[in-house]
């Protein structure tokens, strides 16, 4: 389990990025995926997140994860909210309750953790490229700030994901988002004829545009083999037709 220094020191909350390591599946998923969206035996899944829950607080509520879209859709979880089996499609969850663990699924999307200290609120987004430029991090941010948060009491933690030098996007890919704004050319480089993307310091970038400047970075590539994560990317280029899931998770104690 990776953790931030910033959020470690930050007594009332627990957190934690898992890498693939320490779970009980088998094969492309070996071994901790936590993805109930992959093909992996739901059984296995469910094993794996009870033993994320159990690293946490034994006697906490069960982790609330989504059905991730690719959205700048989030769900707020309160005291009034009715947990029910179906998953709600949103990326990102806010929640104000102590120990129900929320957490993300990724695999090779930015994972974000958010917390204000003085109100005492957790966030858990997930940040695909689609997600970052349809402004899932300032519709979260924003929305704290409605519930009495202040920008300076957040403390933000982007997790591991797909680094810079392993992102090769194509042309297309790089106008979109010159188009909505010509500073976004700082995000994009070429490599013997190759245009990659910096996806993490894109996310960072929207943090630091909502005015966010307690950030810690984690810099682990997710798409680099000796960092056991799993990489849809990876598994891609593998020809696997699926892939697990790492979990990003926070909880309140």
């Amino acid at each position: 389990m990776i953790t931030s220094k910033k959020l470690l020191k930050q007594k009332k909350i627990s957190h934690g990025f898992f890498n693939r390591n320490g779970g009980n599946s088998k094969g492309i998923y070996k071994s901790l995926n936590c993805g109930p969206g992959s093909n992996d035996k739901r059984f296995k899944v469910k094993e794996n997140l009870k033993i994320v829950k159990n690293k946490f607080n034994k006697k906490s509520k069960n982790i609330f994860l989504l059905h991730q879209i690719h959205s700048n859709k989030f769900v707020f979880i309160n005291k009034n909210f009715r947990l029910n089996k179906k998953r709600i499609k949103a990326d990102a969850i806010i929640t104000d309750q102590e120990r129900l663990p929320i957490a993300v699924l990724t695999a090779d999307c930015v994972p974000i953790l958010l917390y204000d200290n003085k109100k005492n609120i957790v966030a858990a987004i997930h940040a695909g490229w689609k997600g970052a430029f349809k402004g899932i991090v300032h519709n979260v941010i924003n929305f704290m700030l409605k519930k009495g948060c202040k920008k300076n009491n957040i403390i933000a933690a982007i997790g591991p994901c797909i680094g810079r030098a392993s992102y090769c996007v194509k042309e297309d890919f790089k106008k979109k988002f010159l188009r909505k704004d010509k500073k976004n050319k700082i995000f994009f480089y070429n490599r013997k004829n190759i245009i990659y993307f910096d996806l993490p310091n894109y996310v960072k970038s929207q943090l630091k545009l909502n005015k966010i400047s307690k950030i810690e970075m984690k810099n682990i590539d997710t798409f680099i083999k000796k960092n056991n994560f799993f990489s849809a990317r990876q598994a891609l280029g593998s020809n696997h037709d699926d892939y697990g899931r790492n979990i990003s998770i926070i909880m309140i104690n």
